[in-house]
């Protein structure tokens, strides 16, 4: 075995220059210090996207995207093909813990300052991805089209609509006409199987040389502290291996929650039943949707779900610049209100979603 691994391991190094490679990565380093673990929840959101992907594919070997079928398809996937329910509740439970995985990450970047120049362009592209997987929740929310689903999206695409002068234009697009019907369910299919996906793929490429070409970022003042430049950790094998025994940890959970507590399918969506009490989002989406709800109907001369959706994309902007407005005070000091305000964000959505799940 171990002569067939080397003959083919010459092979292929003969061929596209292994050995460069191997040599290439030897000589990376990644600094530790006390916040080195945040380091992980990169590569532990890599591997979720991984999984998201595999079981995505499988799903679409039986999947009917139509108003007709879908629900049915889901039906055959859970009760009729081998081990389809686990892999429908692998998806699912992955993606729930990806977009977690992907706000931890975002946070310690964000707390780290990791985004500061040279990492200006990486720092969006990671963004620009966090965008894209909450656009992956929502429009595979509805694909199982079943009752709550069905409600749900209708309401998000509502609020949408409130947003002024491009908000109804950008309801229909979503919907394929002025309701929720199968043309809604063909459409955000499409995105959620094809146009995402793909535009993700070209931005975590993107994303993975930069983070390759610039290294793990340092905590400020780390180059500064005498004794600091050795410590460190080469990249291939110790943190490769590290991230590797994490992905095994993770997938050992993904397991657990998905035997122990598999996605349910509810009933099939029909557009004519009332809408069921307490229609919730997803618990990403739950701070918003709780922050609207609190918003009085009218603040001032505008309605109030379109100051909360204005102050939402505003926020989201100016958070998504944060490279380019941060910036040292006039002592040289750190700018403390850049940490005030993360702090801020992460009470406050943790609180607001808490709230959401319990009232």
């Amino acid at each position: 075995m171990k002569r067939f691994l080397r003959k083919s391991y010459d092979y292929i190094n003969e061929r596209v220059h292994l050995e460069s490679l191997v040599e290439y990565m030897g000589k990376k380093y990644v600094p530790v210090h006390r916040h080195s673990v945040w380091y992980y929840f990169g590569g532990i959101s890599l591997f979720l996207f991984i999984i998201q992907v595999v079981t995505g594919i499988l799903l679409l070997l039986y999947y009917k995207g139509s108003e007709e079928l879908a629900f049915e398809s889901i039906q055959y996937i859970m009760s009729k093909v081998q081990f389809g329910w686990l892999m429908r509740s692998v998806h699912s439970w992955t993606a729930n813990l990806f977009v977690l995985a992907l706000f931890i990450h975002m946070f310690s970047v964000y707390f780290e300052k990791s985004y500061r120049k040279p990492r200006e362009i990486t720092w969006l592209t990671g963004m620009l991805m966090f965008f894209l997987a909450l656009g992956f929740g929502f429009s595979g929310y509805l694909l199982p089209w079943n009752e709550l689903a069905f409600f749900a999206t209708k309401v998000g695409t509502d609020i949408a609509g409130v947003i002024p002068v491009i908000g109804k234009p950008i309801m229909l697009f979503l919907r394929g006409g002025e309701d929720v019907t199968g043309a809604t369910l063909t459409r955000l299919f499409g995105f959620h199987v094809a146009v995402f996906p793909g535009i993700f793929t070209v931005l975590l490429g993107i994303h993975l040389i930069l983070v390759q070409r610039q290294g793990m970022s340092e905590p400020l003042g780390f180059e500064n502290v005498a004794g600091n430049e050795n410590k460190r950790m080469p990249f291939f094998p110790n943190f490769i291996l590290r991230d590797l025994l994490l992905w095994l940890l993770v997938l050992n959970l993904l397991a657990i929650l998905a035997v122990f507590f598999p996605w349910e399918l509810g009933k099939k969506a029909d557009a004519f039943a009332s809408a069921p009490a307490g229609i919730k989002p997803e618990w990403y989406f739950l701070f918003m949707f709780q922050t609207l709800k609190y918003i009085p109907s009218k603040v001032l001369f505008i309605d109030g779900e379109i100051l909360g959706i204005l102050l939402f994309s505003v926020a989201g902007l100016v958070w998504m610049l944060v490279p380019f407005w941060d910036r040292k005070t006039a002592r040289g000091e750190k700018n403390r209100i850049v940490t005030y305000i993360g702090l801020f964000a992460v009470f406050y959505i943790i609180l607001l979603t808490v709230v959401g799940m319990l009232v």
